[in-house]
């Protein structure tokens, strides 16, 4: 990168910003004409989460420093919302814990920011909330301190997963690996198989979502013989590496195509996608042979892998 392009991204950065703080003006539970202040608000919700709380935990979470955590507390004592004392089991500690007013007052502030967040998720139908959620995981992802065990769910392919598929294999091959356009069109023969074969009981199709969101996908369609199924379309999306989605995409996989009757299950792959081998050779693949391809750009090498039940 550039310094020109540094420059424009973070003019892209600062413009949102402005866009983002407009939207939390009108969004804090405290805003500047309300009964309470931002960092007020903030200290009433986590006292309504955690009671009691340490004056230092607290400290943390909003990133305080000592004077001014103090002031604010005894700002809030004198209004009655919250009381002070000291830890029975340590009394160098001071915990804080919220009144009844306290937690009335906090009852309040939540159900006004709650009706303010829903009108403005009205203002979009439901495709565009999607968007705007997901922007929003995408950036507390990168920005924030992403979470150890997010949900992992595999389900069959919904409207638009297909599409997705295509789209996610077409991008993410071209800028890892240099494929060009006839990988793309290669993969959307075969999601169009699997979907005018949605009603084959020996086929199927997975959508992996970590959180909700779309990170991988795998098909499950006949191979080479009557007894014989076929490893598809394994995805995965860089955001959700080691999470074990692919781990968890190729077992299911194979053990559909096992409860269905088949015998053995074939794929092919290409040399360079090293990870996947990985994936493989855990579930009992082994490599079976090997040509030359560069029907996608790049002189690669074909790989066929099997494995028997």
């Amino acid at each position: 990168m550039n310094e020109v392009q540094l420059a424009d991204r973070v003019s892209a950065v600062r413009a949102f910003n402005r866009l983002y703080t407009g939207v939390i003006g009108v969004l804090d539970e405290g805003p500047a004409d309300a009964e309470y202040s931002l960092p007020e608000a903030r200290v009433l919700f986590e006292l309504a989460h955690q009671d009691p709380l340490p004056v230092t935990d607290l400290r943390k979470r909003l990133d305080l420093d000592a004077g001014y955590a103090s002031r604010l507390l005894t700002r809030l004592e004198a209004r009655g919302l919250i009381v002070r004392e000291r830890s029975d089991e340590d009394a160098r500690r001071q915990l804080v814990r919220p009144t009844a007013a306290g937690r009335d007052a906090f009852a309040v502030l939540n159900r006004r920011s709650t009706e303010q967040i829903a009108g403005l998720l009205r203002r979009f139908a439901d495709e565009d909330q999607q968007r705007l959620l997901t922007a929003m995981r995408t950036i507390g992802d990168l920005v924030g301190d992403r979470r150890r065990d997010p949900a992992l769910v595999l389900r069959p392919p919904r409207p638009g997963d297909f599409g997705w598929v295509v789209e996610r294999h077409g991008a993410l091959y071209a800028r890892e690996y240099g494929f060009d356009a006839r990988f793309e069109a290669l993969v959307a023969r075969a999601v169009a198989g699997f979907a005018e074969s949605h009603d084959d009981p020996r086929q199927a199709f997975w959508i992996a979502e970590l959180d909700g969101e779309r990170v991988g996908s795998i098909g499950c369609g006949r191979g080479s013989g009557e007894h014989t199924a076929q490893l598809r379309l394994l995805l995965l999306e860089p955001s959700a590496r080691g999470h074990g989605v692919g781990k968890r995409l190729v077992a299911e996989c194979v053990e559909f195509a096992r409860a269905h009757g088949y015998r053995a299950m074939e794929l092919w792959t290409m040399s360079v996608l090293t990870a996947a081998h990985a994936l493989y050779r855990t579930r009992g693949f082994e490599l079976v042979a090997e040509e030359p391809d560069d029907g996608f750009g790049p002189a690669l090498t074909r790989q066929f892998w099997r494995l028997a039940f």
